[in-house]
Formats: structure tokens, C-alpha cells, sequence
């Protein structure tokens, strides 16, 4: 019998009218039962042993006049990642090609700007073509954007926005006092008028407590869709930036974090992204009982380390788990 906390199986209908009180009970709730669920719930939508894989490239590095707590690519902090031109358009499609060959099915291209001017939309659009004509799907996440820009970027082909909350709207202004909380919700719904799909979670372990986790899940559970993607980040600390010496975070609330988001947005993959260094197998393996079924294939995040794509390969071989075909990465009805 379920706990009182997670919802039964006939309750268990696509929802957008979340409560903060629901959430914060949902990722409390007696660990074996939050899995249980989850992983019934998972499976109802997807199988059960297939896992997207995404490759991520930053084709603009460092210099961003954010000041997001977390990133080694501010202009704010004193890390080793120096400001970096924008990557050429050969050099984004041989990067695209050797993530396809590696297995692949998305390739996500990241560039460090508060938002992105014209001239380099113009750039990124030839990126995105460029990867659309190699078969796979385009991703990109370049910060906010302005009134068309989403459109500009729908029609280059763009399958995926990304924009993260980060975390909850209450613990926001401690991470990052550039922006606010609405900046963010603002540039999700320009994604969502245009059309593309949206890629939206959040980063994990940066002092905040469980409740601000389920905030910020409850965040995109009520948004009028939910996110087609939801990565969820474990903060990886990097010297030179106000989080450096942050305590690293139970991966059980990672655990509890991603079966939360499975239960509340049931046909949304939800990615295992920054900080698998740091999990084992094991907990890895419960993230992916608990509904996780996306992963980052790739030695390199952004400026953050990855798994190397051997490490990936024999993970899977021992969990008898195999990465999805790029027409399987949409849920079942």
C-alpha cells in the first residue's frame, strides 16, 4: 500500500495544479515507497531499460557578466576558465559527428551569454542546421532570450530549448542576483510560443534544503506543459567561485529528487546531468529505478568533467540497460 503521501495509481492523471504542500510531502516520503511509485509510474510511459543519450558542447566559453554562484564561466569569479570566441561552424560539426558516431541522439550546445545578440543567433542558426542534417536532435542554451529570438530559432530547426530554474524562487536571489526568478520564467514561455520544446530542472547540493528542491519541481510541474526535459544537476564545486567549499549533497536526495519529478511530470525524460562523477554505480543505478531516463555522454559538460564514454558503456552493460533510438525518446500513450 502506497504512503499517504504519494498519490494512487487512479489519482495519478497528468497535472498541472501541484501544490507546494503535495511536492514537499512527495519527496519526503518513505524512500521504498517514492520508488515504488515512481518506478510504476515509469514504466507505464516508457521502457524501463532504455536511456536517451544527450552530448553537450560549449561553443562559447566563459566571460558571461552573470554572476550565477555556481558557474566557473562568470565574470564575476576568479576560476581557470577563460573567455573564449564563439566556436566556427566546421569546428561544432565535427563535434556534432563524433557525438553521433559515439551513440548520441541529441547534441545540446551551450554558450556563456547573459542572452544572445543578433549576429550570433546568426551563427548558432548555421550550428543548428548543420546538426539537424546530420540526424540528430539540435539542443541549445545561450541564456535569455528577447522577443523573436525563439522564433528565429524555430525555424533553423532548434528541437530543444534549454533554460534552467536552478532552484526554488525563494533561495534564487542567494545563487544569482543578475536575473530573477521571472527573467527565467519569462524566456521558457518565448520557447514555448515558438513552438520548440523545453528543457528545464535544476542544480542540486548549493545549500538549499529538500523544500526548496520540491519548490522549484512543483515550479515546472504547473507550468501549462510541462518540460519535455528536465535535467537535474549536482553541483560540482569549482575554486575561484562562491560555492567552492559547498558540502556535497546525500546522493539519496538526488535520488529522491528525480523520483519526485517522474511522479509529478510522468512523460518528461528526466536527465542524470552535471555530477555523476561524483555517484557511483549504485547511485546511479537508483536514479534510474527511481524514473531517470536520459544521461550526458561526453568526457566534458560545458567546463565540468563527465564520465568518460567507457565508464557509460560498462554502467549500462551491468544494469542491462541500453540507450534509446532517437524514435524512442517520446513517451507511450
Amino acid at each position: 500500500m502506497s504512503s499517504p503521501s504519494i498519490p494512487s495509481d487512479s489519482a495519478n492523471e497528468i497535472r498541472n495544479d501541484w501544490t507546494k504542500t503535495e511536492a514537499r510531502k512527495l519527496i519526503s516520503a518513505p524512500l521504498n515507497d517514492l520508488l515504488y511509485d515512481a518506478q510504476k509510474i515509469h514504466r507505464r510511459y516508457f521502457d524501463a531499460n532504455e536511456v536517451q543519450v544527450s552530448t553537450l558542447l560549449s561553443i562559447k566559453t566563459g566571460g558571461c557578466p552573470e554572476d550565477c554562484s555556481y558557474c566557473s564561466q562568470s565574470a564575476h569569479h576568479k576560476s581557470d576558465v577563460g573567455a573564449e570566441k564563439l566556436m566556427s561552424l566546421e569546428a561544432v560539426r565535427a563535434a556534432a559527428l563524433r557525438a553521433k558516431d559515439s551513440g548520441a541522439t541529441r547534441f545540446c550546445m551551450g554558450a556563456a551569454w547573459r542572452g544572445p545578440k543578433d549576429h550570433d543567433l546568426d551563427n548558432v542558426c548555421d550550428m543548428i542546421s548543420e546538426v539537424k542534417a546530420l540526424g540528430l536532435e539540435s539542443c541549445a542554451t545561450l541564456g535569455m532570450l528577447k522577443d523573436g529570438q525563439a522564433e528565429r530559432l524555430k525555424e533553423a530547426g532548434l528541437d530543444f530549448y534549454n533554460h534552467n530554474l536552478d532552484t526554488s524562487e525563494e533561495y534564487y536571489e542567494k545563487i544569482i542576483s543578475t536575473r530573477n526568478f521571472e527573467d527565467r520564467l519569462a524566456t521558457l514561455a518565448r520557447v514555448r510560443q515558438a513552438g520548440i520544446n523545453v528543457c528545464c530542472g535544476g542544480i542540486l547540493g548549493m545549500g538549499e534544503n529538500r523544500h526548496d528542491r520540491a519548490d522549484m519541481l512543483q515550479v515546472l510541474a504547473c507550468l501549462p506543459e510541462h518540460p519535455e526535459s528536465i535535467p537535474l544537476n549536482m553541483l560540482v564545486p569549482i575554486p575561484g567561485t562562491p560555492l567552492a567549499d559547498t558540502d556535497p549533497l546525500d546522493p539519496l536526495e538526488l535520488v529522491r529528487a528525480v523520483a519526485t519529478a517522474r511522479i509529478m511530470m510522468p512523460k518528461s525524460m528526466v536527465r542524470l546531468s552535471a555530477g555523476r562523477l561524483e555517484l557511483d554505480p549504485s547511485s546511479q543505478a537508483l536514479c534510474f529505478l527511481a524514473g531517470a531516463n536520459s544521461i550526458f555522454y561526453g568526457d566534458t559538460l560545458l567546463t565540468t568533467g563527465n564520465p568518460q564514454q567507457r565508464v557509460d558503456q560498462n554502467l549500462f552493460e551491468k544494469l542491462g540497460v541500453r540507450p534509446a533510438p532517437l524514435d524512442a525518446t517520446s513517451p507511450a500513450e
